[in-house]
This record gives C-alpha cells, sequence and structure tokens, in this order.
C-alpha cells in the first residue's frame, strides 16, 4: 500500500488530454460530415444531372421509334450526333435483331445487356477507344435494340478533382488539428500546472505555500484564489491546532517529570511496605509510557511542520544502519531473531541523521516485536539514478491485506496485546513526508516489507 504515491504518466490518466482528444474526435466528425456534404452537392448531383438528361433522350428516341418506325430512329440518332451539342460526350448504337449496327458512334454493343435496363456503368468501344460510360438499354418491338448514355470522362475528371480537393483539405485540418490539440493541451497544463505544483509542496509540509496569481480572471484565476484562501483558513487552524498541542505537551511534560522523580524518591524509601513499594513502580512505568507518548507526538509535530528542515545536512544511510543495527543485535539476540543487512552503492541523503535513525529504528523495532521468536530481519539499502531506497523484510506472520491501509495512522495497532502506543510507524510517515520521500507497506509472503524512497544527494 503506498502512502504517496507521485504524479500519473499515463496520458489518458490527463484531463487535458481526454478533452483536447475529445474535441478532435469533435472536429473530424464534424469535417467528415462537411465533405459528405460538399461531395454529394457536386460530383453527386452533376452525376443524376447526367442520369436524368440520358433517361430522357433514351425515352423521346423510343417514342420516335413506336411513332416513326426505324427510319425515323435512325435519323434523329444521325442528328442528335450531328448537332455539336454534347456530340464528345454522347453515347448512342442501334442495332438490329441480328445485332448489326444501323446507327450510333459506338462499335459494338456493351457486355452484359441484361443488366442495364435500368441503367449502369460500362467499359465500352467507340471509334476504336475504350471508354467508361454509363448506358441504357432498351429492347424494341421488332426485336432490335437501343443504346443511348454518356461519356463519364467529365465526371471522372470532376471526381477527381474533388476528391484531390478534398485529400488535400482534409491532409490541411488534421495538421490544424495536431496543432490545435498540441495548444489546447498546452493552454491547459500552463493553467493546471501552478495548481498542482503548489498542491503538491503542501502536501510536502510547505503550508506557506500559495497559487500565483495567473494575471486573468478566467476559471482556474478563480479556482486558484478559491486554494488561496482555503489554505489561508487550514494554516490558521493547523497553528491553532499545533500550538494548542504543543502547549499541552510542554505543559504536561514538565509536571509529569516531576511527578516521576517524586515516585521514584518514593519508591526508594525504605520504610514503605513492599505492596506499597510496587504500586509506586507501576505507577512509574505508567508516567515514563505517558511522557514517551508526548515525546512522540512532539516528535511527529515537529516533522510535519517542518521545522527541523532547516538543519538538513548530507546523511549516508549506510551509517545510520550500521548504528541501528549495532544498538538492536542485542535485542535480537534476547528474541533468538537474526539481524541483517545489505547495503549497495552510496546511499546518501539530505536530512536531519537523527530523524532517520529514528524511522529505521522503529521499523526494526515493529519488525523484532511483531515478528516473533526466530523472525530474520533484514535490511537493505539500494541506489538508482534519482532515488535512495531503504528495505526494513521480515518472515513473521505478516498483517492482513485489510489492515495495510490503516498502518502509519496515529494511535492504530494491530494487536492491542503488544506493548506499544501506535505513533512508531505514524512518526516514520512523518519523517518520510518532511524529507521529500515516501513509505509504501507490502506483504513479503510471508511477513511484511516496508519500503522507503528518498530523494537522492548529488554532491
Amino acid at each position: 500500500m503506498k502512502v504517496d504515491s507521485g504524479p500519473m504518466h499515463r496520458p489518458w490518466r490527463s484531463v487535458g488530454f481526454r478533452l483536447a482528444f475529445y474535441y478532435g474526435l469533435l472536429v473530424i466528425i464534424t469535417m467528415i460530415v462537411t465533405i459528405s456534404i460538399i461531395y454529394m452537392q457536386t460530383v453527386g448531383v452533376l452525376y443524376q444531372g447526367m442520369t436524368r438528361q440520358v433517361l430522357t433522350v433514351s425515352q423521346k428516341l423510343t417514342t420516335r421509334f413506336e411513332s416513326g418506325g426505324p427510319n425515323a430512329l435512325v435519323q434523329d440518332i444521325q442528328r442528335e450526333l450531328g448537332d455539336e451539342q454534347n456530340s464528345a460526350t454522347e453515347i448512342f448504337l442501334y442495332v438490329d435483331s441480328r445485332g448489326a449496327k444501323l446507327a450510333g458512334n459506338l462499335d459494338q454493343p456493351p457486355m452484359k445487356v441484361d443488366g442495364l435496363r435500368g441503367g449502369d456503368h460500362r467499359l465500352m468501344m467507340r471509334r476504336g477507344q475504350e471508354i467508361s460510360g454509363y448506358v441504357i438499354a432498351h429492347s424494341l418491338a421488332d426485336g432490335s435494340q437501343l443504346f443511348v448514355g454518356n461519356d463519364l470522362h467529365d465526371q471522372e475528371a470532376m471526381d477527381s478533382l474533388v476528391t484531390r480537393g478534398i485529400a488535400l483539405a482534409c491532409a490541411v485540418a488534421f495538421v490544424l488539428l495536431l496543432g490545435g490539440l498540441f495548444v489546447f493541451r498546452q493552454e491547459l497544463d500552463r493553467s493546471v500546472e501552478p495548481i498542482r505544483r503548489t498542491l503538491t509542496r503542501v502536501a510536502g509540509g510547505e503550508i506557506k505555500e500559495r497559487v500565483e496569481p495567473m494575471g486573468q480572471e478566467d476559471e482556474f484565476a478563480l479556482l486558484g484564489n478559491d486554494i488561496n484562501k482555503m489554505l489561508d483558513r487550514i494554516e490558521v487552524l493547523m497553528n491553532g491546532v499545533r500550538h494548542v498541542s504543543d502547549t499541552i505537551a510542554h505543559n504536561l511534560r514538565t509536571p509529569l517529570t516531576r511527578i516521576l522523580l517524586r515516585l521514584r524518591t518514593a519508591a526508594e524509601d525504605t520504610s514503605i511496605s513492599a505492596m506499597q513499594k510496587k504500586h509506586l513502580e507501576d505507577a512509574i512505568v505508567d508516567i515514563e509510557e505517558l511522557i514517551s507518548v508526548f515525546e512522540k507526538l512532539l516528535q511527529i509535530a515537529e516533522a510535519e511542520a517542518g521545522a527541523r528542515r532547516i538543519d538538513f545536512q548530507p546523511v549516508s544511510l549506510s551509517s545510520v544502519v550500521s548504528e541501528v543495527v549495532d544498538f538492536y543485535e542485542a535485542v535480537a539476540e534476547v528474541q533468538k531473531a537474526t539481524l541483517g543487512y545489505e547495503l549497495s552503492g552510496k546511499p546518501v541523503v539530505m536530512g536531519d541523521p537523527d530523524l532517520l535513525a529514528s524511522a529505521v529504528a522503529n521499523l526494526v523495532d515493529n519488525a523484532l516485536k511483531y515478528g516473533g521468536i526466530g523472525t530474520a530481519v533484514m535490511i537493505r539499502t539500494a541506489v538508482t539514478r534519482d532515488h535512495v531506497l531503504l528495505t526494513v523484510e521480515d518472515n513473521g506472520p505478516g498483517i492482513p491485506a485489510q489492515e495495510l491501509r490503516m498502518l502509519g495512522t496515529r494511535f492504530f495497532r494491530l494487536d492491542r496485546g503488544t506493548a506499544g502506543h501506535g505513533l512508531g510507524l505514524a512518526s516514520v510517515v512523518a519523517i518520510a513526508s518532511l524529507h521529500g520521500g515516501r513509505i509504501s507497506f507490502d506483504p513479503a509472503t510471508p511477513g511484511l516489507k516496508v519500503l522507503l524512497e528518498f530523494p537522492r544527494h548529488l554532491p
């Protein structure tokens, strides 16, 4: 379970990316619809006009055949071809029942005549050249056939011209779309980044950070102003709570120390009975635990407030780990446990050596305490390009998965029968946050693995 997670870098997780994507999708759909309308209003209308003209001429010629016979039809076809109106594109062919050509400019009938009753596209031979045309076939009363059509060269040229224009327009629109997406994303990121950066710093303990004015009264500027007002209020409340808790801790620690000294003096009195001495010793233990709780709370408060950050210096985690291991070797020996460590690289971080030692000691103490008799605890350090990793792992009974999310919460104790107050891991979380790091708890199967990750100090 990660207590603090870094920013997500998957593009789809970004609101700016999703908004830009949806905007681009809307633009593409709009462009497709617009282009379809333009195409239908140019090439489509031109083609429909041509088919209507062919149908009109074919009906006129069939009517002429019915009224004047074959000779009249031949004369009309010759007249249509000789009037020099659309003669370059008109298609006519009149054949008798045996297929002999009687009139027209086609060399022979098109293929698959049966499919031409309602008009269709065909490849045909006209004056020795292959052409693509639209043609309608009519079977006349005497068994002859009439073919009327139009050369599609002009339509295909227009179609090609419009298609190239549309392709060029689509290419330009796509380039503009990519540019628009980039600008949209950059503009949104530019507006969101100051807010996100400020909140990240506040989450790291810099409670006095505020969102910088954006210079314009848009939605993000208003949001930044509202966040600043909220942070002002939170700072006032936190300072009040911190002042009260610090005052209570300081004011109670002094009288409790005095009471502890008096009880110790009374316990050393030889005139008291054994029962009285035992009661005094129990009271001394309780007060010592109470003072320890106050010390932990004050340490957590200092870490969360960032008061110790001004004393930061380069610290070698190898030295810190070695000192903690030396201190806890005797405790491990009493519990018949093994305590080892593996150090690699130069794990140097910028921080407070005492606080870092306290964090490592708390993790080792918890591992020995909850691991049980005979447990094995291993401490490891590793160095990556930007981070220093510290791992404390044991092979004890571990922690139920549903309880992992509660680790690091103040006063949370998994086993109420084990000595402690539930502040150890809370102080580790506060120390990690103070040093700009993060902590995670994961099952070790068996046992528990705790990972501390700190920014690496590069001299």
